[in-house]
């Protein structure tokens, strides 16, 4: 079986890792998540950084340990069974396509809010064009795509910091408010729906662990990637999420930057400065187009593992021969982001991501509890936190979205029998005569 190069890095793990953070959770995400909570937000982020860091350290350390592609998907297969490792993979391939549609939707929304085209069908259609380009860049290999994404993280930092220093003087100024008011108007179930939401916005970490297959020293880099990655993203976040507070309440957002989910380019508005608006778009937009980079890397890696192990088909385990891509699974992972783009309601696909993430980490830490002593580099603990936070966010999402989950989870489960009792009728008919 033909293996993907190792040629990446810990500056190159941790810039795919933020370039597959930055995007959808801060320039989408953290609007839906004031709308819900409000000043509370800033509670929710550390709740769902705290289950973050719990599951970053639990996926470093299987990462480390089996540095292959596949991510969870593979670990439950070693650790756990063969329908434990599937459910993951299967919950991983769904939830990562629905960010990835919020991130094409999201881009498509700050295109036409800044163009000023109000038109649905618009909309749809240049979320599937970006979705499509990106797929197009990832097919050419890994160095290309590493290259695209240097250049969308460092111009989506620019953005996020001149956010920051223009929220800086009125955070100064009403600093003690910003937290009197998160105490005060604090509810606890805004709060946690919040945090479920903002939970897939720190899980970018966990596409420098599906990789592991293609990253140099994976028992130090990988570790080390993640972590770092994780403590820097929360930082951006307390600060993005601190600055759009000062600039006024949340009903001060028009009702465009919450269906659209251009909630930050409404704030930029807020701080009149000129030149600020500009950058933000830009800086949306490039991080979108991050987040669809990234996550198509990291569901193309899984559908790769599912396709070797014969849970799908086998010719997404294909790998080019010059071992720089598997090129079918990558074109399936951007047929069905495109899929999930004509849903068309950011907020639909971002709460069906929260609820099947929230699963596969569930299972993340559960497979983190089987390691052995002599190969544990973090305490124990931190996978039972995260087993059980994991499990108590993912049903504070809407609903329907948590039945509509576990429905997926038994049609999954339902695919998997048929496709073994397939495979064995296949092994046991004779060989066809010519």
């Amino acid at each position: 079986m033909k293996k993907l190069n190792r040629e990446i890095g810990i500056p190159g793990s941790i810039i795919i890792g933020l370039g597959s953070i930055i995007g959808t959770g801060i320039f989408v995400s953290l609007g839906m998540a004031i709308d819900l909570s409000g000043h509370g937000v800033i509670i929710s982020i550390l709740l769902a950084g705290s289950v973050a860091l719990c599951n970053a350290l639990n996926s470093a350390q299987l990462a480390a340990n089996h540095p292959q592609s596949g991510g969870t998907y593979e670990y439950g297969y070693i650790y756990l069974s063969p329908r434990w490792g599937f459910t993951a993979g299967w919950m991983f391939l769904w939830a990562k396509s629905a960010s990835a549609a919020t991130a094409a939707l999201g881009f498509s929304g700050y295109v036409t809010e800044w163009l000023n085209l109000d038109s649905e069908p618009i909309r749809i259609s240049i979320a599937i064009l970006a979705a499509g380009i990106i797929t197009v860049v990832i097919l050419g290999g890994l160095q290309k795509s590493h290259k695209t994404n240097v250049i969308i993280v460092c111009v989506s930092l620019c953005a996020l910091f001149g956010l920051m220093l223009a929220g800086l003087p009125s955070v100064l100024e009403t600093k003690k408010h910003v937290w009197i008011n998160t105490i005060q108007h604090t509810t606890g179930s805004s709060v946690l729906h919040a945090a479920a939401l903002m939970f897939v916005a720190f899980t970018g970490y966990g596409r420098i662990a599906t990789l592991g297959e293609e990253v140099k020293n994976p028992k130090s880099t990988i570790p080390i990637s993640i972590v770092l990655t994780l403590l820097f993203i929360t930082l951006i976040y307390l600060g993005v999420a601190v600055a759009s507070l000062s600039a006024g309440s949340p009903e001060h957002v028009s009702i465009a930057g919450k269906t659209k989910g251009v909630y930050l380019e409404q704030v930029a508005h807020l701080f009149q400065i000129p030149g600020l608006v500009p950058l933000i778009n830009i800086g949306a937009m490039m991080a979108m187009l991050g987040v669809l980079l990234n996550l198509n890397l990291g569901l193309s890696r899984v559908w790769l593992a599912m396709g070797r192990r014969k849970d799908m088909p086998s010719c997404v385990g294909f790998v080019s021969k010059a071992g720089t891509a598997p090129y079918i699974a990558i074109a399936m992972t951007g047929l069905i982001v495109i899929l999930f783009v004509l849903v068309g309601n950011i907020h639909v696909t971002w709460s069906f991501s929260a609820f099947a993430v929230l699963i596969y980490y569930s299972i993340t830490n559960l497979t983190a509890l089987k390691i052995t002593d002599q190969d544990r580099l973090f305490p124990k603990w931190t996978a039972y936190i995260g087993l059980a936070s994991c499990i108590f966010l993912a049903f504070w999402v809407d609903p329907l979205i948590s039945v509509l989950g576990l429905v997926l989870i038994g049609a999954g489960c339902a695919w998997q029998s048929v496709a073994a009792i397939l495979a064995k009728r296949r092994l046991k008919e004779p060989p066809s005569i010519q």
